[in-house]
Formats: structure tokens, C-alpha cells, sequence
């Protein structure tokens, strides 16, 4: 039996309505000293992310990388870099995972690689070689100037010249992040050997990053302007609608041949990253039927700020594309500012079982179960060319990745003291350690084990059918669902306004219910029941069991 075949559990369907934790490998746990986490400190920590009652844990990368992006720019797709370890680390990481019950996905970053990889390396030395075509060239255009008009996502050209073939390549990143031509098949079947190599090794899906941007237009078809309201005047990118360089229709059937090989492992998942100008019908048809991703985000939620009209909007968007998809929602990640800063502080545990009353896949991230906010840090503390190149108008994305606070001391327990960390431990962090929080019974971090144990124990909750309640028929600042499986029916309302009380009239939303009983949600007060009227606080959120 090889490691791809030993499952924690039969379940081939689990990834539906789980819960999936993310881990920065940077900043998770530092086991060797050196103040970079690493895959022994994800290993020693494993039994924490169990004790959370989620399903998975999804890495982000820790493969030979020159580190230009993080990671996000692999130099080889079949190795661990050794800042993080060694693939012996990998395994005993999968197979401490496995013990405890917890499926392991990965990140993969196919669209690009670093100009590091020895693909790029042979195939820039001239146009004959055999890897020639396994990036995507171009000649100059009369003047000298880029092929196109395409602008890459961390400021600039999405072109370098490169002298010794006199043409430019396409970045859609950093110069030093080609894109790879996935209209070449050798390419294709490159990345889904790839894929295999870590099914074999016994991963249980991958995470794919901006996996709508594998396939660009051949013709190099000058992307049109952005209108004026939707540009971001920081960020060179958002001045043109990405319409030629991503998003083309060859995806989808690679998306299909990708499918079709997780489907020889049976109870492997797939959860797609889409980024670009319109994210929703991108994931919905990128998760639509049994044959492509199995589930998909988009920036709609991670950008949300817990207004209970723009989380309508977004949720009743994606439900108008169809009903045969499967999201994967959440609010915080390495890439957006954490959500207990974006929603406030006091409204963390809230934010979270909203989140938990959702129909689709969740995902976790790191620190969010002790309500970490965004770190604040200055400019000569920051690592992120993101940041770097845009700064001020646009911090980066450092503010989320800082290290992880384990225990109240002055490198929070993520690294020797003394040891500077790669990032700064932010001090208003440290209060918040695993270590006081796993003492304290009414702590965020207990408040939100037991939340998500009952989100994990209801049929309802993780696979059930969503009916959204319009703004209209609530008080303003009120966000409803109703959460239906079989005979079962869960009324879930958050009141998600700063002030005032709210009396919601419970036969307007479900006419015709017999009466209703509350669960008990950590951290939440008990509702007020008069009649059949409901009285909702401000930051208060309740679950209603129909009868």
C-alpha cells in the first residue's frame, strides 16, 4: 500500500462542507533555530490544528524556491527547500497528520516558476532547444517596445527582455516568475506529473494558486482599460481588465484532465484560487459538475468588511450562477489583511460563526482562532515585493504573515529568544498565545474549538442546502440564512450593526414553522424570545432550530 492509499478515514466526499486550516510555513514554527518555520515545527504543532475540530490542513509552499516571492516562485516542483527541511520531513509530517485525523493539501503553483528552474534556464539560452517553447516569448514590437499592454500584478510590464534570445516573456508576477505556455502539451503533462508525485508521497489534494491564469491569449491581444471606478490608483495593474492575459477557455479542459488523475486517488480534493476582474462566474464554472475543481475562492469574502448587505450581494451572486458548484469561503488569508481587524476586533468570534453558517467548504487561517489582528510594521521591517514596489499606497501582505504566537514571551514561542525572527512578532499579538488562550475556558481560541465542533457534528450545517433571507425582509444591519438538509431546517441570523437592537419577526422569514429552539453558540448570549418575535444585540449571532 503506498502513502497515497492510507486515508485518515473512507470518506471520499469529506472535502464537502469541511474545514481546512492554513499554515504559512514561514511563520508557523521555527524547530531548528534559524527564525524561518519549517516542516518539523508544522509537525510538532499538528496536534493544536487537531484540537481546532477542522478536517485538513492546507500548506502553503515549501518547495525549492531562491525565496523571490516566498515560495511562489519554485525552482522544483518535487523537492522541499531546505530552509524548510527535507521530503523525509514531509513524510513524517503526512503521516503525524494522518494519525490525527487530518487531511494534507498543498499549495501548487503551476501558471509560473522561478527564472531559477532549470525549464527556464534551458529554455531561454536561444529558440531551438527543446524546452524553447515551454514559456511564453514574444518578439519585440518595431520600436523595441513589449508585445503588448499587459501589466503585471506587483507594478510594471508583465515582459523582461531577455538579450540572448532578443524577445520578451511574460510575467505575470515578478520578473524572476515567468509564466510557463501551457498551450505547449509537454508543459501540461510536466505539472500533472508533478501533481502525481505528491498523491504518490500520500498529499490529499493541492490548493492551486491563480489557477485561472494557466492559458493566455496566443494572439497577445492588448488587455482594455479598467472603467475609471474600479481602479485602484496604487496599483498599476487595476488601470486594465485582465480579459486576453488569463481566464482563456483552454482551462477548463485542463482543469478536466487534472480532475480526471485526483479521481485515480479516490478521497483526493482540489480547491482553486481565482483571482482577476470577476471572480464569481469564474468559480462557479471552474467547480461546476463532477469533472473539474472540486471546490474554488475567490476575493469576495476575503475582502469583506461585515456589512450584511455586501455579504447578501456576494453570496446571492454566486448563487445565481447555479447550484451544481462548491464553494470554499473565507475571510482571512496570507494575501488579505486578517479579518479580525477588517470586521474589528470585538467582532472576531462573530465573523467566524457567521462564516461557519455558510453553505460551502471554510478555510482557517492561521492565527485566526485566537483573533490575531493585522500587524502593523514599518517599511524597513517589510520582506514583500508586493509591498515594496507599491508602498505606501499598498502595505503588502506582510501585515498577515508575521509569526504565530505561541506562547507570551518576546518571539512569542515561534523562535528562540534572541534568534530575530524573519518578520517581526508583533507585541500586541503576544496577550493572545496559544498558551494563555488554551487556559482560559472562555477564551476566543476554546470559543472557536467548540464552534466548529458544532459546525463539524451537523449534516445540516456542512452539506445542507442554503436558502438566503433578502435584506429587505430584515432589519437593516441583520444577515440571515436558512440551512436545510432532509427534514432538518437551521435559521442562522447575525446582527452585524454597531448600534441599536433589531426585533426580527420570525414567521416573515419561515411562515408556517411550529416553533423554534436555540442552540447553544459559544460565546453568544441567549436570544430574546418574545412570542414569536426575536430581539437580536449588536455583534450577536443565533442558530434556530425550525420545527
Amino acid at each position: 500500500m503506498t502513502l497515497s492509499q492510507q486515508r485518515p478515514n473512507d470518506r471520499t466526499d469529506w472535502w464537502r462542507g469541511a474545514t481546512i486550516y492554513q499554515i504559512y510555513p514561514r511563520s508557523f514554527l521555527d524547530a531548528n533555530g534559524d527564525g524561518i518555520g519549517d516542516l518539523k515545527g508544522i509537525t510538532a504543532r499538528l496536534d493544536h490544528v487537531a484540537s481546532l475540530n477542522v478536517d485538513a490542513i492546507w500548506l502553503s509552499p515549501f518547495f525549492t524556491s531562491p525565496m523571490d516571492d516566498f515560495g511562489y516562485d519554485v525552482a522544483d516542483y518535487c523537492d522541499v527547500d531546505p530552509m524548510f527541511g527535507t521530503l523525509d520531513d514531509f513524510r513524517a509530517l503526512v503521516e503525524r497528520a494522518h494519525e490525527l485525523g487530518l487531511r494534507v493539501i498543498i499549495d501548487q503553483v503551476l501558471s509560473h516558476s522561478s527564472d531559477q528552474h532549470p525549464w527556464f534556464q534551458e529554455s531561454r539560452q536561444d529558440r531551438t532547444n527543446p524546452k524553447a517553447d515551454w514559456y511564453v516569448w514574444a518578439d519585440p514590437r518595431p520600436d523595441g517596445t513589449p508585445p503588448n499592454n499587459w501589466m503585471a500584478a506587483f507594478s510594471g510590464r508583465a515582459w523582461t527582455f531577455d538579450a540572448r534570445r532578443r524577445q520578451y516573456y511574460l510575467h505575470n508576477f515578478l520578473p524572476s516568475q515567468p509564466d510557463l505556455n501551457f498551450h505547449n502539451p509537454e508543459v501540461q503533462q510536466a505539472q500533472l506529473d508533478n501533481l502525481r508525485f505528491w498523491l504518490e508521497l500520500g498529499v490529499d489534494g493541492f490548493r492551486f494558486d491563480v489557477v485561472n491564469y494557466y492559458f493566455h491569449d496566443p494572439a497577445l491581444t492588448d488587455n482594455p482599460p479598467m472603467p475609471r471606478e474600479r481602479v485602484q490608483p496604487g496599483n498599476p495593474q487595476s488601470y486594465q481588465f485582465q480579459q486576453h492575459n488569463i481566464e482563456q477557455p483552454e482551462n477548463l479542459p485542463y482543469l478536466e484532465r487534472i480532475r480526471a488523475l485526483l479521481d485515480e486517488y479516490p478521497g483526493s480534493t482540489t480547491v482553486g484560487e481565482i483571482a482577476g476582474n470577476d471572480q464569481l462566474p469564474t468559480m462557479a464554472a471552474y467547480t461546476q459538475g463532477e469533472s473539474r475543481l472540486h471546490m474554488a475562492y475567490t476575493f469576495d469574502l476575503l475582502g469583506s468588511t461585515g456589512d450584511a448587505a455586501e455579504l447578501h450581494d456576494v453570496l446571492a451572486r454566486f448563487r445565481e450562477l447555479g447550484e451544481d458548484t462548491w464553494p470554499c469561503w473565507a475571510l482571512s488569508n496570507h494575501d488579505v489583511e486578517r479579518s479580525a481587524t477588517s470586521w474589528g476586533e470585538e467582532r472576531a468570534l462573530l465573523a467566524l460563526t457567521v462564516l461557519c453558517s455558510l453553505r460551502g467548504s471554510l478555510c482557517l487561517y492561521q492565527g485566526e482562532e485566537l483573533g490575531l489582528p493585522e500587524a502593523e510594521l514599518a517599511y524597513e521591517d517589510l520582506q514583500d515585493p508586493f509591498g515594496i514596489n507599491l508602498w505606501p499606497e499598498v502595505k503588502g501582505r506582510d501585515g498577515c504573515r508575521t509569526p504565530m504566537v505561541w506562547e507570551d514571551a518576546p518571539n512569542g514561542g515561534f523562535c528562540p529568544e534572541g534568534v530575530p525572527p524573519w518578520l517581526p512578532v508583533f507585541a500586541r499579538h503576544r496577550p493572545l498565545a496559544v498558551e494563555r488562550q488554551d487556559q482560559a475556558p472562555d477564551s476566543l481560541l476554546n470559543r472557536v474549538r467548540q464552534l466548529l465542533k458544532l459546525r463539524a457534528d451537523s449534516d445540516t450545517l456542512r452539506q445542507g442546502e442554503q436558502q438566503l433571507i433578502a435584506p429587505e425582509a430584515l432589519p437593516e444591519d441583520v444577515f440571515g440564512v436558512v440551512r436545510q438538509s432532509g427534514g432538518q431546517r437551521l435559521l442562522c441570523l447575525a446582527h452585524l450593526g454597531q448600534e441599536g437592537a433589531a426585533r426580527v419577526r420570525l414567521d416573515d422569514l419561515v411562515p408556517g414553522a411550529n416553533g423554534w429552539s436555540s442552540l447553544a453558540l459559544p460565546g453568544m448570549a441567549t436570544p430574546q424570545l418574545e412570542g414569536r418575535e426575536l430581539g437580536l444585540e449588536p455583534g450577536q449571532a443565533t442558530w434556530l432550530a425550525i420545527t
